[in-house]
């Protein structure tokens, strides 16, 4: 059975900028608080994020909103720069993402669920999951000049809810446990604010006239479901040959809801 390390490292990955403060930030204060060294990284740097700025203008700002959110959850931030609306599956996109899960070396990751409102989500949840075991194939190459060694070992795979918890017709989505975030509540919503750029965008694109209050919304009613005032939904990846020991319940004991699924 796999076991943690005295000082675990937890990688929180998502497609774009601000997703991780949505979906996760309050269980990774959590995590830092219990010791944790914490790392967030976003696939893209938001660049098809504004209808008034360029695509680099936009790009460079979102970059700062991303490091500073960061900077609030004691985390080091990495973007690696793919594009939004570009995210593919292909062999390229796969040997980025296992160099970059050998670089970074996670014991638990936290990644997008495989089913979400758009495609950019999905596929950073499926090239994260197959990177998961690339990266400890020895023979696997990433192409890159100065590669980094083979991974020790498959980590904890863990599924964020997707976007207001549901899945492409509107379905509720279940997870496996929750996590009260209550006390993190304000701490995760000054990460969120970080990201100023998306109001007016976010207005615009999704009508969503201020993204904080959303946060507070789907927090409430995850919450809800287990009896807290904020709660933060995750789904476990068990497939063979992932860890299939609950490393998070472990770590949160005593904060965390599970749930029943059929």
């Amino acid at each position: 059975m796999a076991t943690l390390p005295s000082q675990p490292h937890v990688l929180a990955i998502h497609a774009h900028p601000d997703d991780i403060e949505f979906q996760c930030a309050g269980t990774l204060l959590q995590l830092k608080r219990l010791g944790c060294r914490i790392s967030v990284a976003t696939m893209t740097p938001g660049d098809c994020g504004s209808a008034e700025h360029s695509a680099e203008e936009i790009a460079r700002i979102r970059r700062n909103e991303a490091a500073a959110a960061a900077a609030i959850l004691e985390a080091d931030y990495t973007c690696l720069e793919f594009r939004d609306l570009s995210i593919v599956f292909d062999n390229d996109s796969r040997r980025r993402m296992t160099e970059f899960l050998r670089r970074t070396a996670p014991d638990i990751i936290l990644t997008a669920p495989p089913v979400d409102y758009m495609h950019d989500h999905e596929i950073t949840s499926a090239l994260v999951r197959d990177a998961c075991f690339n990266a400890s194939v020895p023979n696997y190459r990433t192409g890159q000049w100065d590669p980094a060694p083979t991974a020790a070992k498959i980590p904890w795979l863990y599924y964020v809810d997707p976007v207001e918890g549901t899945d492409h017709f509107g379905n509720r989505q279940p997870v496996d446990f929750i996590v009260n975030v209550t006390e993190q509540l304000e701490t995760k919503i000054a990460a969120l604010a970080c990201h100023a750029s998306q109001r007016e965008w976010l207005r615009r694109q999704h009508g969503m006239d201020e993204y904080t209050e959303a946060c507070r919304r789907w927090g409430a009613a995850r919450g809800k479901e287990s009896g807290f005032g904020c709660g933060e939904g995750f789904r476990q990846y068990k497939g063979h040959p992932h860890p299939t020991s609950n490393a998070l319940a472990e770590l949160l004991q005593g904060r965390i809801h599970l749930t029943t699924r059929d």
